[in-house]
């Protein structure tokens, strides 16, 4: 069976960056895991995208030699085996708020007697011949930790057997912590958000995972690096997207507009 490469990478002690997939079209997939990223996830939670997208997703980015994972929405079982069962590597877990919830997570990724996965990696098995039980030593188990409980429990959480990372979103964990004080939002500058990130990313060292966080650009990102995380995923198919076109379009309206360009005597722009 194929190796995880996040894991392999991990230890090794190197960090590893994220690509996120919100738009459900195989042909953006596959040019967002082209570029290089070392894993890249679909999200199943709030992308514009349903499970008749995520296979040939899937399909499409096969060949990028990134893992591929996918974001479930919701602790769901069915959601859960259905995409490992499509062939992700990795399943990123919303709303796990206690040591319970993260157990019933771990329990539905992998075959007994390690959890209570069902047999039938119909596309997965195809994509790897040697597909089986051997996925309950590479497939990834990642707790998203976004709320006020989250945050309470974060040790017991983080201790859970099985899990193998907990992953961050910041506008959650702000909503659920801060109680609407603070807008929700990525790469947190507030000292009290940034303790709480910090405080993660110790709990995941502590317990030996992963600690993995959500971000909007690549400074950002960096930063929790030296936080001591092992994952971080910039920005994502559709903020790219907009913030490419913005910019072009921005360009474009100083240039002619600001009357920047260069043009010959008769108008004509050269």
């Amino acid at each position: 069976m194929q190796k995880n490469t996040l894991k392999q990478l991990w230890a090794e002690g190197k960090p590893a960056m994220n690509g996120w997939c919100s738009i459900g079209n195989a042909f953006t997939a596959e040019i967002m895991a082209a570029q290089g990223y070392d894993s890249v996830t679909i999200d199943i939670q709030h992308g514009a995208l349903d499970y008749g997208d995520v296979l040939p997703m899937l399909q499409a980015m096969r060949g990028s030699g990134s893992t591929l994972m996918a974001r479930v929405p919701w602790r769901d079982p069915g959601y859960i085996m259905k995409a490992l069962d499509a062939g992700a590597m990795g399943i990123v877990c919303p709303m796990v708020n206690n040591r319970a919830e993260a157990e019933e997570f771990v329990s539905y990724m992998r075959y007994p007697p390690f959890g209570q996965r069902s047999f039938g990696p119909t596309r997965a098995s195809v994509a790897d011949p040697g597909y089986g039980v051997a996925a309950n030593d590479e497939v990834l188990a990642l707790a998203m930790i976004e709320t006020a409980d989250g945050m309470t429990n974060l040790d017991e959480i983080a201790a859970t057997p099985g899990l193998d990372g907990i992953y961050v979103g910041p506008a959650d964990l702000t909503l659920g912590t801060q109680q609407g004080r603070l807008p929700p939002g990525l790469d947190r500058q507030e000292q009290e958000m940034i303790v709480l990130l910090k405080r993660i990313a110790q709990a995941c060292k502590k317990n030996a995972i992963a600690a993995c966080l959500h971000c909007g650009t690549p400074e950002y990102a960096a930063r929790a690096i030296g936080w001591g995380y092992n994952l971080t995923t910039v920005g994502g198919d559709s903020r790219l997207l907009a913030g490419a076109a913005n910019a072009s379009v921005l360009a474009w309206r100083r240039l002619v507009d600001g009357n920047d360009a260069e043009s010959g005597a008769d108008g004509t722009l050269y």
